[in-house]
């Protein structure tokens, strides 16, 4: 078939797939790695001797220095090229892996997990913009899509896999296990990712990368707190209250900058805007549910470790399926009616939870959450297209950041507030406060029902801003055919 569209300076697109290998590899081990931790956490407490609230920081040391550098990485690779940054990353997360596995204590392991961070932020600050620019315009959301079917699985089934390796190994084979894939996957990068070079002549925005640093980093602080101390704890709200503040600098600092890290202007893209905070809910769901799923199958149906694990896989499973058709079909009808169509789907699947109880089957609930698969599925490579399709070339990098952001800002607000609504509505139905874990059955479903319906009703809202987007697109286009 013949390429209409000529590829950009420095890339073959007949190499297209030997990248994308590069970029899977890189982009799932990433996101798995962020996830995969939590279901070590209680082996991790006990084999270190270590709190319970040191441990967390495994967790939040890894996200935290993925989310607050990646913005910052991505405009480097817009700036000085792609490849170099990617490559580097690939190796780096390898290395922190491996360090990982053999950390003698908490504290060294939470070192450890920056340098893992470090390498994870370099490889999802551009991992969508390569493929963005290694796939043709006409083939972009087929490869979107599985990219980010890739990144939605591996959220999903991290603590699954993260449990069955627990026990049948140990809990550092959930970093070692990542030394053959990522030597495999640094030298695919060097050997196939496309040395593009980048136009030059831009400088760094210092204060830009600080206060953007500060931003992401108190606001991240302050959901996270906010999960142990309630949202009314100082520590909390003047955290975000910082963080707030300092969103504000960031702001005034971009508008007066020369080359700002963040180009503001592509946020006069309306339709841009809608696809960044309809991906953002979207994230926040995909948290709620696999937060608050665990409890349900342990606590309330009183499944093991393994078998809760085999019960996750539903919905990734569908997910994996349905995203690679939901991109090839966005590639020949646009992306804006397929992805409205997933959250109308995600929407009723949420509400589809309203039929587990006390007494649920294992095939009702994998019943039950399938739905929510497929309409991620279908929902997510569309979204994603839209978004790498709305820029221009030299700001694919910054593009790809922000893709990783909401994701990551998405998973964080989801667990804080949506366990804080399971939580107090435990309480309220109970009538006793404390560890809701520890309430009656029936009011653990009963709450875990509401905090459903509270992400079936953020999905509502997004998923009305998508289908204002796809009548504001189709107006365009017809004002356009109109003119012409």
């Amino acid at each position: 078939m013949t390429q209409t569209t000529p590829p950009p300076p420095g890339v073959d697109y007949s190499r297209k797939w030997l990248v994308f290998s590069a970029i899977a590899m890189g982009i799932f081990l990433g996101t798995i790695d962020g996830s995969i931790v939590n279901a070590a956490l209680p082996t991790l407490v006990a084999e270190l001797d270590a709190s319970f609230t040191a441990v967390q920081w495994v967790i939040l040391a890894y996200l935290l220095t993925l989310a607050t550098l990646t913005l910052s990485i991505g405009r480097l690779g817009d700036m000085i090229g792609k490849k170099p940054i990617y490559t580097a990353g690939f190796a780096l997360f390898t290395v922190g892996s491996t360090l990982c596995g053999i950390a003698p204590d908490e504290l060294w392991l939470v070192g450890f997990r920056v340098v893992q961070g470090l390498g994870a932020a370099m490889i999802f600050a551009l991992g969508f913009a390569i493929l963005t620019e290694a796939f043709p315009p006409q083939e972009r959301g087929r490869a979107l899509g599985i990219g980010g079917s890739i990144v939605s699985v591996g959220i999903a089934i991290g603590p699954a896999l993260g449990g069955l390796i627990i026990d049948s190994l140990s809990w550092r084979w959930i970093f070692l296990v990542n030394l053959p894939v990522g030597i495999i996957g640094t030298l695919t990068a060097h050997r196939f990712v496309p040395a593009v070079r980048p136009p030059g002549g831009e400088r760094f925005d210092y204060p830009g990368a600080a206060a953007f640093f500060v931003t992401l980093l108190c606001l991240m602080l302050g959901l996270t707190f906010a999960q142990d101390y309630g949202f009314s704890s100082p520590a909390s709200w003047g955290l975000l209250l910082i963080g707030v503040v300092a969103t504000v600098v960031f702001v005034a600092i971009e508008r007066r900058a020369a080359n700002p890290m963040l180009d503001l202007g592509l946020f006069t893209n309306r339709l841009l805007s809608v696809n960044l905070v309809t991906g953002w809910i979207s994230f926040i769901a995909i948290a709620g549910l696999f937060v608050l799923a665990p409890f349900y199958l342990q606590d309330v149906l009183g499944y093991d470790t393994r078998t809760m694990g085999l019960l996750l896989i539903g919905a990734p499973v569908a997910l994996g399926v349905v995203a690679p058709l939901s991109g090839w079909l966005s590639d020949r009808v646009g992306p804006r009616p397929v992805l409205v169509v997933g959250l109308a789907v995600m929407v009723a699947g949420y509400l589809g939870l309203m039929t587990l109880d006390v007494d649920t089957s294992g095939f009702h609930y994998i019943a039950a959450t399938i739905p929510i698969g497929v309409g991620i599925g279908i929902f997510q490579s569309p979204n994603n297209s839209a978004v790498m399709g709305s820029v221009p070339r030299q700001r694919l990098g910054v593009t790809s950041g922000m893709l990783t952001i909401t994701r990551i800002t998405g998973q964080i607000t989801g667990i804080a507030v949506l366990a804080t609504v399971w939580s107090a509505r435990v309480a309220v139905r109970s009538g006793v406060s404390g560890d809701p874990t520890n309430a009656p059955a029936p009011d653990q479903v009963g709450a875990f029902r509401d905090a459903m319906v509270v992400v079936a009703a953020m999905l509502a809202v997004a998923l009305s801003l998508a289908v204002w987007g796809l009548v504001t697109e189709r107006r365009s286009l017809r004002v356009r055919a109109e003119v012409a």
